[in-house]
């Protein structure tokens, strides 16, 4: 498993808990609007912390943090990431898992064997936009459906979050999205931002506070627990 990063503390990232955030190296999407594009690009990978450099950090940690977010990249592209979180629940930390969905099998066993806390799981468009969204040219929405499927079923707290970029979704866009997730507890509309770090920016920007509000409210009588992010 390559770590490529790691957040001492953040009030932020696991809603509700003091925790840490490890980050991992690599991804299978190629969102133009991805603000982590050294966790991505193969050849912008940043050095493997290695695992035991970060579980010597968190055996210090304990009885502080409560626990630690995985984020990425794409964290489920590591066939190791339970052996790692086996490690951390070991200690005693909750965890919580960002993951685009797209590798099902992965999630689930990971949830059902009680390595997963809280699943974070973006949700890049309306299905039939797929693909542009997370910059690929073509894309089988089978895999990222039948996770969102499990994680409609409530086995795990969990949340769904769809970062909005001018150039990429549309009020349209945002209800067929909303539509796909019918059902969930918890939907964030995420503002874009630059961070410098973008992945390809071209064309893209950001919608100001008051349309960010706009799109929450169209998809609010399918998704009643909307919420907006960043402004």
């Amino acid at each position: 498993m390559l770590i490529s990063g790691l957040q001492k503390l953040t009030l932020l990232d696991y809603p509700g808990k003091v925790a840490c955030t490890v980050f991992t190296g690599g991804c299978n999407f190629r969102c133009p609007f991805c603000h982590n594009s050294a966790l991505v690009l193969p050849e912008k990978l940043a050095q493997d912390f290695g695992t035991e450099e970060v579980l010597r950090f968190l055996r210090k940690r304990v009885g502080v943090l409560d626990g630690v977010a995985v984020t990425g990249g794409e964290p489920l592209l590591h066939p190791d990431m339970g052996d790692f979180l086996r490690e951390v629940k070991a200690l005693g930390f909750l965890v919580k898992l960002d993951t685009n969905g797209s590798f099902p099998d992965r999630l689930i066993a990971l949830v059902q064997a009680g390595l997963v806390d809280r699943v974070a799981m973006d949700v890049k468009n309306a299905p039939a936009l797929y693909a542009k969204t997370a910059g690929l040219e073509r894309f089988d929405l089978a895999g990222v459906t039948r996770s969102k499927d499990f994680l409609l079923e409530g086995s795990v707290d969990c949340e769904f979050r769809t970062t909005v970029v001018r150039g990429l979704h549309t009020a349209e866009s945002l209800v067929a999205a909303a539509e796909w997730i019918r059902g969930a507890k918890e939907y964030y509309l995420q503002q874009y931002r630059d961070s410098g770090a973008i992945l390809d920016a071209e064309g893209l920007g950001a919608f100001d506070a008051d349309e960010m509000h706009r799109f929450a409210d169209a998809v609010r009588d399918i998704v009643p627990g909307v919420q907006v992010r960043g402004c």
